[in-house]
């Protein structure tokens, strides 16, 4: 592991492989252990960064306001890093996005899995589904969020909670327990948005843009894969990966990296 200072935070990084540099950003639900299945196979042809968002993980959290597409940027500036490709999941798939959108000159492809896009709002159908398989949930109770959490978008709606591999589902309740931790300490502290979102400026985007998702996450992670292949331009949408939820590179990690490095090559 490495640290690098940012703006006063403290961001946690792995560095590793030569070559093209690939940063890797992570779901809200996890931190950047959830690319282990990716790192020492991408490294074997690329740079490989495997961040840890401000917050998140092993990186700090300062009190005052900021913009993780710009910390992405900040990042790439101190390793003396010209351009990058962004690869997300989920929360990370809306930060890489927002990063294209505000700094284009500085991202040279995105590889997008079961992404979340800024501007967009969850379909009644979602938060229907939510209100059948979980209902209500304490906020402040941590372990119990947690569970939902994991219940809702590891398993998926389509899944019962023995299905799914059961390390698999601890460790994704570990990372979401620990993200959900970090969220509860932002309190006042502004993250600052992209302005206007992503939602509406998707054509903008002009780099290579590879977009899957996992036939088993909620039904909106698709729909929300379909757009961004259909509005930027030249995108790749991948086949959903069937037996797969929202952390689909943790979870399926062989068709992942198969796509992955087909497209970075």
């Amino acid at each position: 592991m490495s640290k690098i200072e940012l703006d006063g935070a403290t961001l946690a990084y792995d560095d590793l492989g030569d070559g093209n540099p690939v940063v890797l950003l992570h779901a809200g639900i996890a931190d950047r252990r959830m690319w282990c299945g990716q790192v020492d196979v991408l490294a074997g042809r690329h740079r490989v960064l495997n961040l840890d968002l401000r917050g998140y993980g092993e990186s700090n959290l300062p009190e005052h306001a900021f913009a993780h597409h710009d910390d992405v940027v900040g990042f790439l500036d101190a390793l003396g890093i010209e351009r990058a490709t962004l690869v997300g999941c989920s929360f990370g798939g809306a930060v890489a996005i927002n990063t294209a959108l505000a700094h284009p000159d500085r991202v040279a492809a995105l590889a997008l899995f079961g992404s979340a896009v800024s501007g967009y709002e969850w379909s009644d159908e979602t938060n229907d589904l939510w209100d059948t398989l979980i209902g209500e949930v304490d906020d402040e109770d941590l372990d119990a969020t947690a569970e939902a959490e994991v219940r809702f978008w590891v398993v998926g709606p389509g899944r019962q909670p023995a299905d799914p591999d059961p390390a698999f589902l601890d460790f994704a309740r570990e990372m979401d327990r620990r993200a959900l931790a970090a969220e509860a300490a932002l309190g006042n502290i502004e993250v600052r948005e992209l302005d206007p979102p992503a939602i509406n400026r998707l054509a903008e985007i002009r780099v290579p843009v590879l977009v899957g998702a996992g036939a088993a996450d909620v039904p909106d992670i698709s729909v929300l894969a379909d757009l961004i292949a259909a509005q930027v331009p030249g995108a790749t949408r991948l086949p959903d990966v069937p037996d797969a939820a929202h952390l689909l590179p943790l979870e399926r990690p062989t068709p992942v990296n198969e796509a992955l490095l087909a497209f970075l090559r």
